[in-house]
Order: structure tokens, then sequence, then C-alpha cells
């Protein structure tokens, strides 16, 4: 299949984490206020988590060597209470630290969403769907299944081990330090593990993302696959995509699985240091046996929260490299924006002028002009013209779906750029011929550009739109849920249901995108009729190749490589021969041998 460029296949030039760790911390923020109930909960965890270790150590001292049962077992009373209120306070910061996540995790989907809906259309153009649906939930659940559950532990843990290093240190210093000389091998040893995994990681998101995209294409275009026998050639472009991705997740694996014994290593060295040295301190009489036991506790509570906090650290490379390529998403820039002065749309008539507008989609590349023509309000434009000269270009920078390059285009005297696109867009009307159904009720879709609509509207929608009598032959009328892109439909129901949707917008423009070309000849009839409703006192654009359909505009334009070479009325333009009669007398004659030809076969 042929694809799109992806945009966001530059995401391995974005490699530096502080800057990514730093913009994520921002969505903290709104829960600073927080702060306080968490550090009380921390130190109370901290405090339990230190605390045993010397109390234990104590114990052996004072009450083990010198045989006082009766002490130790109001000990493991104390010890008990301090074990469970750690307890409740470690559950208590996972729930707290948790939730936090929750709300910032959906905040960061929000915004993701809402960026969405901002980005213009050129920015779809070379785009694809799989590849922002992979940004909006699947980096985004890696980012909940890294932090979420771990985070809060991490938290604790890094005050746990300030806390047991401190008191390592006060129960004798020269063996604290030499237990803490650990400490940066084994943060370089972090660093240098944390680099390749982020490497591989960030290879593990951009996979699964071409996965999605195929994936997406696939299913979307299933009819097509099946009918052009690619089912084979798309299970072997899978089958690679899906080897890049399970080659990717192998080597991250590895790394980190290399990286835990590594640090179990420093453990188990760090054990041996504490006996042998401790031992040979407690023969000199300069340690206790005690002190030695609360020693290795602390040894113990030391290497826990390193393993945790250098696991995260490794692992949260898979959930920086989702950051990474969703910060680019969000940073796209938004290329279409309202001016800073731009204000509403007052109520239009309709009055629509073009004047020497030049359009390109890439710099250089011109696609209109010097289009320059006026529609008076109510009239009916017709846009003829080969596929690619212009026509859809012309009604896109009617809906400013893109800014012309040059020149301008007015409402009313008003130049469109002045205005708030969303005000603008109230008051045009799109039906076109790749009609849109979702998986939604028929009111709802009916409704889908005025959600406050009473019944009676929607309704009253449906009969201009010839569709109201085939909804109540529906099992549940208006309420009937509608399968996805309207597969229970035929094309000519999805048509009406789109005129209808027209209808209830109410705009002053309308604009007829090919709105017969996907449906035969007997649905055609209501479906014109429909449209004859809508275009009722309202300014119309009409794109059509059948040129039998517009011989009653108002004005019809002739488009050829983004120029108007002729415009008037059909009974003009036929009397001048020019370009559209000699498109008129073709199509005809091309009918009537069409016609004939079926009738031979009758």
């Amino acid at each position: 299949m042929n694809r799109k460029i992806n945009i966001f296949e530059s995401v391995s030039q974005v490699n530096a984490p502080l800057p990514v760790i730093r913009r994520f911390s921002q969505y903290f923020r709104p829960y600073i206020k927080e702060i306080p109930i968490i550090l009380g909960i921390i130190i109370t965890s901290s405090i339990t988590q230190t605390i045993a270790p010397l109390l234990t150590g104590w114990s052996v001292d004072n009450l083990i060597l010198k045989g006082n049962w009766l002490g130790l077992l109001w000990m493991l009373v104390v010890l008990t209470i301090v074990y469970l209120t750690g307890f409740l306070s470690n559950r208590t910061l996972i729930v707290k630290v948790g939730v936090i996540m929750q709300h910032l995790l959906a905040q960061l989907r929000q915004d993701i969403m809402n960026k969405l809906q901002t980005l213009p259309l050129s920015f779809y153009d070379r785009s694809k769907v799989g590849d922002l649906m992979s940004r909006l939930l699947s980096d985004v659940n890696t980012l909940n299944q890294v932090f979420s559950p771990i985070l809060p532990q991490v938290i604790g843990g890094f005050f746990g081990l300030l806390a047991s290093a401190i008191f390592m240190l006060s129960i004798n210093l020269q063996l604290g330090l030499i237990t803490n000389l650990i400490v940066p091998i084994m943060l370089l040893t972090t660093a240098f593990f944390a680099r390749l995994a982020r490497a591989k990681f960030r290879i593990t998101r951009e996979t699964i993302s071409q996965l999605s995209i195929q994936l997406e294409e696939n299913i979307s275009n299933i009819q097509e696959v099946q009918a052009f026998n690619r089912a084979e050639i798309n299970i072997q472009e899978f089958k690679k995509l899906n080897a890049d991705n399970r080659n990717a997740n192998i080597q991250a694996t590895a790394i980190t699985a290399a990286f835990l014994p590594t640090i179990d290593l420093f453990n188990t060295l760090t054990w041996g240091i504490v006996l042998a040295y401790g031992g040979f301190l407690v023969s000199k009489n300069i340690m206790t046996v005690g002190a030695v036991t609360a020693f290795l506790f602390y040894v113990q509570q030391f290497f826990q929260p390193i393993q945790l906090i250098t696991n995260f650290y490794t692992q949260a490379q898979s959930g920086l490299a989702g950051l990474e390529r969703i910060f680019l998403l969000l940073d796209e820039p938004v290329q279409l924006e309202d001016a800073t002065d731009a204000s509403a749309m007052p109520a239009i008539q309709g009055k629509v002028q073009f004047e020497s507008v030049n359009f390109g989609y890439k710099p250089g590349q011109k696609v209109l002009e010097n289009v320059t023509f006026d529609a008076e309000a109510g009239q009916a434009i017709a846009l003829v013209g080969a596929t690619g000269a212009g026509k859809t270009t012309i009604i896109s920078l009617l809906s400013r779906f893109y800014d012309v390059s040059s020149g301008a285009i007015k409402i009313d005297d008003i130049d469109i750029r002045k205005v708030t696109q969303a005000s603008l867009r109230r008051q045009i009307g799109v039906v076109s011929q790749d009609t849109m159904i979702f998986s939604c009720s028929v009111a709802e879709n009916i409704a889908f550009g005025n959600p406050q609509a009473t019944t009676a509207e929607i309704e009253a929608a449906a009969k201009i739109a010839n569709i109201h009598d085939f909804i109540l032959t529906l099992r549940q009328g208006y309420e009937t849920q509608l399968g996805e892109r309207g597969i229970n439909l035929s094309k000519g129901q999805q048509q009406l249901i789109s005129i209808a949707r027209a209808v209830l917008v109410n705009p002053r423009i309308l604009i007829l995108d090919e709105a017969t070309s996907n449906i035969d000849s007997q649905t055609e009839n209501l479906v014109q009729q429909a449209i004859a409703n809508l275009l009722q006192g309202r300014t119309s654009f009409i794109i059509a190749h059948r040129l039998a359909t517009v011989t009653n505009a108002d004005k019809v334009l002739v488009i050829e490589q983004g120029q108007i070479i002729e415009q008037g009325t059909h009974t003009q333009l036929m009397e001048q021969r020019g370009v559209y009669a000699n498109l008129y007398s073709l199509q005809l004659v091309n009918n009537i041998k069409t016609s004939l030809k079926i009738g031979s076969r009758d």
C-alpha cells in the first residue's frame, strides 16, 4: 500500500531526557497542594523503616544476649506496631500518588485530543490515523504502566534510602562511608544501562506505532484488500513489522535482565564488606553484635530502594520514549489559527467573493492561480472540471480549512481571516460523496452538528431530507444504533442522513461535493429532491462530474489546472461552444451510447 510520510519518524532526534522530564513535571503543578500531605506520609513511612533495624540491634545487645525474654516480648509488640504503621503509610502513599497519576495521565490524553481537534487539515494530509491513535492510547498507557504503580514506591524508597544512609553513618562512620562509596558506582552503572535501554525502548514505541498504522489501514480497507488479493502481502508486511517490534522488545528486555543481576552483585558485595569489616570491629570491641546486626538490616533497606529506583529508571526509558512522541505531537504548530483580533462572524446573507486567490499546499507549488468570481446570496454555483483541477480546493478554502497564499475570500464583504473559524463554519454546511456515519443512534447522527436539537427538530430535518419514512421502518426508529461507518445502511440512506444533518444546522452557505455520485438512480431521485429542499434560499456550491445535474445552476465555473477558464450559465456556456460545451456534449453522447447498449441487451 502507498504510505504517507510519517511526520514523527524524526522522534529519535529528541534524545535529551531532562527537557522531557521537566516538561512532564509541569503536569504535577495542580497537585502542589497535596505535597505537604504526601511528605507527611513519606516521613512517617521513612521513620518506621529506619527505626526498626535500630530497635532490632538494641534488642540483640540488651535483651537477647542478656536473656531478657519478657523485654523481648514487649519489643516484638513495639516492632509489630512500627511495621503496621509503615504498612499503612506505604499503602496510603501508593493510593494517594496513584490517584494523582491517573488524573495527570487523563489530562495528558485530553491535551492530545484537544491538539488533534485544532490541527489543520494539512497536518492530517501527511499523518496516519494509526500513528495518532498509538500516541493517544498506547504511549499514554505505557506511561500508566511504568509510573502509576511504581512511582509511589520510588518516592518513598528515595527518602528511606537517605534515612538508612544517615543511620548507618551514625552507627559507625567508617563502615558507613565504605558502604556509601558503592552508590556513585551504582549510579554510573545505572546511567550506562539506562542509556542503552532508552534507545531500545524508543525503537519499541516507533515499531508499535507502525504496527498500529498497518492494522488500521488493513481493517479500514478490508474490502479493497480482499478485492485485490492483498491479504498474503499484507500478512508478510505485518509479519516483518511484528518481528521488528519483537526484536526491539527482546533487546530492551536483555538490557534490563543484565542490569538487575549487576545490582544484586553490588548488594552481595556490600553485605560481604559489612560482615568482614563489621566482624573485625566486633573483635576489637569497637562495635557490638547488635550494631552489626542493625547495620546489616540497614544495608538491606539501603539496597532495596536503590534496586527499585534503578529498575524504575531503566523501565522509565520506555515511558520517556513515549513522552517524546507525545510532546512532538503537542508541539506540532497549529498553522491555521484565528487572528488575535478575530471576531465572531455575524449572521450572513451568503454573498461570496473570491478575489485573485492563489494557493498551494506546498511552498512554490500552485494549486489555484488568480481565482476570481462572485456568488450572490441565494445563488447556486457549480464547479466543474477534471479530477485534480482544484474544485475541492476552492470549497476547502471557503470553509477555511486552509488559508489562501494571496488574495482574499469574503463573505458579505467580510474577509474570512478576520473572523473565528468556529463562527464561520457554523454558517456553512457540507454534504460530500464520502458520507461519514458515526457509531451512535440515527438521531445522534442527524444532530451531529447541532447536539442541542429537539426531537421535533430532528424529525423535521429528516422529513425535508426524505429519510423520515425509512427511519420509522427501523426497529427502534430514531434510536436505532448504526454500525461503524453506517455499515447497516445503503449509500443512498447514508447520504440522506447527511443531508438531514445539514438541514438541522441550517447553514446560509451549502457545499455539495459529488453528493449523488455513489448512489443508484432510484435513490438519486430522493436525494435530488432532498437537495432541492435544502438549497432553497441558500447560497450553494455544487461540485459535479455529471454535468446534467448542474444545468439549473445560476453560474457554472469551469476549472482547469487551478484556473477558471470559463464561467456563466449553462445556456451561455453552451452558446460559447468552448470547453464546457464540449464536455457536456461528450457526456451526453456517452450516456446515449450506454443507454442503447443496455437496451439492446434487454
